[in-house]
C-alpha cells in the first residue's frame, strides 16, 4: 500500500516519524517537514515501517550526502541533514527522554558541543566477509538494518589514512590461508601510530605472518592479533606493545592505552568534553572528588591537577591498573588513587565507607548508573556531594537516573546539554549537572 506521509520528527535512529490511520510510521532517509509517497514494508500492531517511493516536498535542511556509501552503510543515518540540525534533533531527544522517562527538566540547557564532522572516528570495528557473489572479500561496516557487510571502499568519518586501508585490507585478507575465518578487524588510532587488531579463528601460518609484516610496512600500521577473546590480544611485534597513547596537552598528560581499552572515538571532542566537565564540576583546591566508571583516568588525572585527592573507581582491573601507572608517570600518585569494583552492585553502605566526597563525576556505559544514583539519594543531606556531573552515552539511562536523583528532593537538575561525539549518527552523548538541594 502506498500513501502520502508528512514527516513530523526524527527518532533516535535517524528515522523519519509520521502518523497514518492512527499508527506511527517510521521511514528512513526523510526529514521533518517533508512529504513523501511511501510504501509499507513491515506492519506491526502499534507501528509500521515504510520506504520512500518518491519525495514530494523537500526540507530546506536537506543536504546531498557526501559519502558514496550512505545509501547502503548502516553507520551514518543523518548525513542528509545539515549538521546544526542534527544537533537540534539530538537535543530534542535528550529533553524528551528527561521529561518522559525521568519526569525532570533541566533548569538550563547547555550549549551543544561541536567538533570535526569528518575524519573524527579514531576507533572502529570492521566486519570482514568472503562473499564470492560480490567479487570476493568485503571489509567495512554492516549494511543498514542488516547483517551483511557493505561493499565500500571509503568512509568519510574515518581519518583519511584509515579510510584508505579499506581496499588494501580486502586484498590482504583474501590472500591469507583461511580468509573465511577472519570475522573482523578493529582499528585504534593513537597520536603517532595506528593499530589494527586481526581477529582470526584459525592459527595463522608463517606465510600469513609474513603478509601482515609486509602490509604493516607498506601502510605504516602496527598489528595486534586476537585468536580468541579480548584477553588474548597481543602485538605481532613485541616492541609495539606500548606504542598507543593519546595526549591531553591542556593538562600535560599522556594517556597510554591498549587496543581493547575503552577510549573515546573522537579525540577533539574528548578534550573539549574534559574541559567542560571540569568547568562544570568546579572543583576547589582541597576538595575530595570521586570519578566513577573512571576507565583509564580520562577525567581523574585532569581533576587531580586541581583537587586535593581524586578516587577513581572502575569495573575493569586492567583499566584501573593503567590509570594508576599513568598517575605514577605524571607524579600524581599522591593525589589520585584507583580501585576496581562492579559499580552496578553498590549500595549506600559502600558509599559511606569511601568517606565524604565534595563532588562526583559519573561517566557510565550505556546501562547508566542506577545503583550509584540510588546510593547517593540514600545518604543524609550532610553526607551528599554538593555537585554531580554526569556524562552519558545513553539519554534513556541518564533520564532514568536523573529521576532517581531528583524525585526525593535530594538533587536538582541544574543543567544538561548534548555532545556531538558522533556526527551524522543517531548516537546521543550528553552531560548533566546535579546540585544538592538544601536540607
Amino acid at each position: 500500500m502506498t500513501y502520502l506521509l508528512e514527516i513530523e520528527s526524527l527518532d533516535i535512529e535517524g528515522r523519519g516519524v509520521g502518523h497514518h490511520e492512527g499508527k506511527v510510521v517510521f521511514v528512513d532517509r526523510v526529514l521533518p517537514g517533508e512529504t513523501a509517497l511511501v510504501e509499507t514494508v513491515r506492519s506491526k500492531a502499534s507501528y509500521d515501517k515504510a520506504r520512500v517511493v518518491r519525495l514530494v516536498t523537500r526540507s530546506t535542511q536537506r543536504l546531498e550526502p557526501p559519502c558514496p556509501s550512505f545509501e547502503l552503510c548502516g553507520g551514518c543515518v543523518m548525513q542528509h541533514l545539515q549538521p546544526g540540525a542534527q544537533v537540534a534533533v539530538k537535543q530534542r531527544v535528550l529533553e524528551d527522554a528527561l521529561h518522559h522517562i525521568g519526569g525532570v527538566k533541566a533548569q538550563t540547557i547547555l550549549p551543544a558541543m561541536h567538533g570535526p564532522y569528518w575524519g573524527y572516528r579514531y576507533r572502529a570495528r570492521f566486519s570482514a566477509r568472503l562473499v564470492n557473489k560480490k567479487g570476493g572479500m568485503l571489509v567495512g561496516f554492516r549494511e543498514r538494518s542488516s547483517r551483511y557487510v557493505a561493499d565500500m571502499h571509503e568512509c568519510l568519518i574515518l581519518p583519511p589514512h584509515v579510510s584508505a586501508l579499506l581496499t588494501p585490507l580486502r586484498g590482504l585478507i583474501e590472500g591469507l590461508s583461511t580468509p573465511d575465518r577472519i570475522p573482523q578487524i578493529e582499528v585504534a588510532v593513537g597520536e603517532d601510530c595506528t593499530a589494527l587488531v586481526l581477529r582470526h579463528l584459525n592459527p595463522l601460518t608463517s606465510d600469513d605472518i609474513a603478509a601482515l609484516h609486509r602490509f604493516a610496512e607498506a601502510h605504516s600500521v602496527i598489528w595486534w592479533l586476537q585468536p580468541k577473546g579480548p584477553e588474548t590480544m597481543h602485538p605481532l611485534n613485541r616492541e609495539d606493545a606500548d606504542r598507543l597513547y593519546y595526549d591531553l596537552p591542556e593538562y600535560g598528560l599522556r594517556m597510554p592505552f591498549k587496543p581493547a581499552d575503552f577510549t573515546q572515538v573522537n579525540p577533539d571532542i574528548n578534550r573539549a568534553l574534559i574541559q567542560r566537565a571540569l568547568t562544570l564540576l568546579a572543583v576547589q583546591a582541597g576538595e575530595r572528588v570521586a570519578d566513577l566508571f573512571c576507565g583509564l583516568g580520562n577525567f581523574s588525572l585532569p581533576i587531580a591537577r586541581t583537587a586535593a585527592t581524586v578516587v577513581g573507581i572502575e569495573g575493569s582491573a586492567s583499566l584501573t591498573e593503567r590509570a594508576g601507572e599513568a598517575a605514577l608517570a605524571h607524579g600524581l600518585q599522591d593525589k589520585a588513587s584507583f580501585g576496581t569494583l562492579n559499580l552496578f552492585e553498590v549500595d549506600v553502605n559502600w558509599l559511606r565507607e569511601l568517606g565524604y566526597f565534595d563532588r562526583i563525576l559519573i561517566d557510565p556505559p550505556r546501562d547508566g548508573a542506577f545503583a550509584v544514583a540510588k546510593a547517593l539519594v540514600e545518604l543524609t543531606p550532610a553526607e551528599r556531594p554538593k555537585r554531580i556531573v554526569y556524562v552519558s552515552c545513553n539519554p534513556a539511562s541518564l533520564a532514568r537516573d536523573a529521576g532517581v536523583l531528583v524525585s526525593p528532593g535530594a538533587y536538582r537538575l541544574s543543567s544538561a546539554g548534548v555532545i556531538n561525539m558522533f556526527p551524522h549518527t543517531g548516537h546521543v552523548e550528553s552531560i548533566a549537572v546535579f546540585d544538592a538541594c538544601e536540607a
